[in-house]
């Protein structure tokens, strides 16, 4: 039986990562940060006792931060694989807590690096590692982006992940260690955190419908992005870790839509056609430095992996929002503002 690692588990990502991993035989473990609050909802599905029988999900105390923990924590489940999804991930934020995000987004990956090079040197055993990168890292530079185009990060996070980018590649040639960069575009889900702007729009419209809230407030509508599918590009993930040979790979739609594209489709599908009174514009929101527009080239996934995604933009948004009506109790009927 196969044994993964994955940091970052209570994610979006992490979540579905493993179901996807359990779903392929694999033992499972998650590495988690102790909080005062439970923050487990998303893999509370997978967990059961580990007293009990045929458990193959495990969860771990960790933190980037802390190098030691990582190294042991290695050493103890001698892992098949690691999938570095941990990060500070949110390119807003970044702004605001700039050496968090380096140190968490940039340097755990390094912490990470090192003990799989410690630990292959030790114990003559290898271990393949994923490194979660992002199309954030390409920032400024014109679309569409591809893994030969140029970085150009507008954001603290953008160049934390570049930084883990070359640390992975670097370790990859110097120590001969199978990591691979996953170049993700932006991925949603119904499991997208709330501060991400596509869930914030999703579940601002249904608030609307519920008539809890009269209006939602975001930032830069005219913003482009290449929205896919979370499961659909974490089954990429794993694909990488199964080619024979560790390598880069650009993972995306090919298709662009403006932030406005995705409030014009969230608000249709719940039934209201006029949007504009519902949303309002703080500029709080908006970034010092912009990503005006990202598009990926997936073609050399689609060639090596045979990858490509299932899920088109129009039943991504109806997705998300069909799951926030449901869970603020418009259901039945499609909603009409009165």
């Amino acid at each position: 039986m196969r044994k993964a690692l994955i940091t970052g588990v209570t994610g979006q990502d992490g979540s579905y990562l493993a179901e996807l991993l359990l779903e392929k035989g694999y033992e499972v473990h998650g590495i988690i940060r102790r909080a005062s609050t439970f923050n487990t909802e998303r893999i509370d599905h997978l967990y059961k006792d580990p007293h009990s029988e045929g458990v193959r999900f495990f969860l771990h105390h960790g933190d980037l931060t802390d190098a030691s923990t990582i190294r042991k924590l290695i050493y103890e489940i001698q892992p098949d694989e690691i999938y570095h999804l941990g990060a500070q991930s949110h390119v807003r934020v970044s702004f605001d807590i700039p050496e968090y995000t380096g140190n968490i987004t940039g340097l755990g990956t390094l912490r990470i690096l090192e003990a799989i090079k410690d630990y292959e040197a030790h114990t003559g055993k290898k271990i393949k590692f994923y490194q979660a990168s992002s199309s954030e890292m390409f920032g400024a530079t014109p679309p569409p982006q591809n893994e030969a185009t140029p970085f150009y990060p507008r954001s603290p996070y953008g160049s934390a992940k570049v930084f883990a980018y070359h640390t992975t590649k670097n370790y990859r040639e110097a120590y001969g260690i199978f990591a691979v960069n996953g170049i993700l575009f932006n991925h949603e889900s119904p499991r997208r955190g709330q501060t991400f702007v596509t869930r914030k729009i999703a579940r601002g419209v249904a608030q609307i419908a519920a008539g809890l809230v009269d209006k939602i407030y975001l930032g830069n509508l005219d913003a482009r992005r290449d929205w896919g599918y979370a499961p659909e590009y974490m089954e990429a993930a794993w694909m990488m870790l199964q080619q024979p040979e560790p390598d880069d790979y650009v993972i995306g739609t090919g298709e662009s839509h403006s932030v406005r594209d995705f409030v014009d489709a969230a608000f249709r599908h719940a039934g209201i056609e006029d949007w504009e009174p519902y949303v309002g514009i703080d500029p709080k929101y908006y970034r010092p430095t912009e990503v005006e527009s990202l598009i990926a080239d997936f073609s050399k996934a689609k060639e090596k992996l045979q990858w490509q995604p299932k899920t088109k933009f129009d039943d991504l948004v109806k997705m998300m929002v069909e799951e926030e009506l449901k869970v603020h109790g418009v259901v039945g009927e499609t909603y009409k503002k009165k």
